[in-house]
């Protein structure tokens, strides 16, 4: 996210890879949005930080909660959204990135969120010149999707050590275990970099069909028993299966997934008291989380939708209009708690 030493100061930040972050650069995000989560309590829900800047939303895949957050977290900051879908626009009539990406330059974009069907658009759009625009990315095929992995590590430094106790912190030492079609997720790579950046230990868990080719090399470990790994996560992250990016079959039947790799009541009772659910969304309800899971106090869902606004305000702040001495109560929090 930081420019790399000796640029231009006038060459804009991107956000394209979680791997690309810091520890330093991931709690400093992690900060700002605990402080954008305090305005969300405030009456009036907004900062003029950026006011008179224009961001683009540039979906090329259908998207509801990402689409969303970053919209009301642009105009929570004052900024102008424009929303840019490739349906019913230019790009259904064979329109090019590239193309797509002058238009917007003409119009003036400071900031563009991509999200794209095909694996490394964000990071083509980002350094081919086109645009002089910052750019989000905001999922890629199945590569990568960081602002999912900074809010999840958001919502689990609030829950596993405090909102003010966590001014500072990282994830030293917890256990993350993230469930489910792994071989299809954008959310589970990003994850692995920034919690393993962060200090955690990750484990995925899923069916030998669905884990990566290459997997070795990731920074976390592999198991195929759920049941074994439960007892000692203090977070478990249930994926989806991701049905419309697969052409063949990776498991036998819904019901024998859903016995082996689901998560129920019974074994979410074999969890530590204070772990907690996690789900990126949208949930498949009796596939890979039941409703009593689902809806109980320990599932983190609908909190993460709430606290993706305060983190993607927190990248849009940073990357246009922030700085690290631009949140006083921030930095201070930061040095208390080295």
């Amino acid at each position: 996210m930081l420019r790399p030493p000796g640029d231009n100061p006038r060459t804009p930040r991107h956000l394209i890879s979680a791997a690309d972050l810091t520890r330093d650069d991931a709690v400093l995000i992690l900060d700002t949005a605990e402080e954008m989560a305090r305005v969300a309590d405030r009456p009036i829900k907004k900062l003029p930080t950026l006011r008179g800047r224009t961001v683009v939303n540039l979906f090329f895949e259908d998207s509801t909660r990402t689409r969303i957050s970053f919209e009301a977290a642009a105009k929570r900051l004052s900024a102008d959204v424009i929303n840019f879908s490739a349906k019913g626009s230019s790009v259904s009539k064979g329109e090019s990135l590239k193309d797509t990406a002058l238009t917007l330059e003409a119009m003036g974009a400071d900031a563009v969120v991509i999200r794209h069907g095909a694996s490394g658009a964000p990071y083509r759009l980002a350094t081919s010149g086109w645009i002089d625009s910052a750019v989000v990315n905001a999922g890629d095929g199945t590569h990568e999707h960081p602002t999912q992995a900074l809010l999840d590590a958001f919502t689990m430094r609030r829950w596993l050590v405090g909102p003010d106790a966590g001014i500072g912190r990282d994830l030293d030492g917890r256990r993350i275990t993230i469930v489910g079609d792994i071989l299809h997720s954008r959310v589970a790579r990003s994850n692995v970099h920034l919690l393993h950046t962060l200090g955690a230990h990750v484990t995925l868990v899923a069916p030998p069909t669905l884990v990566p080719v290459g997997v070795e090399r990731w920074p976390c470990d592999v198991s195929y028993r759920l049941d074994d790994v439960l007892p000692k996560s203090d977070a478990v992250m249930m994926l989806r299966v991701q049905r419309e990016r697969m052409n063949a079959a990776y498991f036998p039947t819904e019901r024998e997934y859903s016995r082996r790799y689901g998560l129920d009541g019974e074994r979410m009772a074999r969890m530590p008291e204070h772990a907690i659910v996690m789900h990126p969304g949208p949930m498949v309800r009796g596939m890979e989380i039941t409703a009593e899971v689902a809806d109980s106090d320990r599932c983190t869902a609908v909190e993460q939708v709430a606290n993706g606004v305060s983190t993607r305000m927190a990248v849009l702040y940073l990357l246009l209009g922030g700085s690290e001495t631009a949140l006083p109560s921030a930095a201070a929090r930061t040095e208390e708690n080295k």
